[in-house]
């Protein structure tokens, strides 16, 4: 997912945001819904995306604020995660040299 979102430490990157990239990894017991090809007994990615932008909506100063709000957020939703991963990137990081992207992960 890529969100333009205004996240930072630093002043100017509050005011004029930058791009994101999110990643999530969920595994869960999904046999009902391969079964009953019914999205009301998965885990609807729509909903899930929902969640995360309005997340990614909220400045914080930290990427890891940011990936603990979205995986705290996303396993309260949906109890029946047996585990879940959140990678939040910021792309094009403002240091002093070339630099893709700076990324947090967090686990279970």
């Amino acid at each position: 997912m890529k969100f333009h979102s205004h996240h930072g430490v630093l002043s100017q990157e509050t005011i004029i945001g930058a791009s994101y990239e999110v990643n999530v990894l969920i595994e869960a017991d999904l046999t009902k819904a391969y079964e009953s090809d019914n999205v009301e007994d998965t885990i609807n990615y729509a909903d899930v995306y929902d969640l995360i932008k309005a997340e990614m909506s909220i400045p914080s100063k930290l990427l890891e604020h940011i990936a603990g709000r979205i995986y705290n957020k996303i396993s309260n939703q949906y109890p029946e995660i047996i585990s879940l991963e959140v990678s939040v990137a910021k792309l094009n990081p403002p240091v002093d040299g070339e630099m893709d992207k700076s990324e947090i992960v967090i686990s279970n």
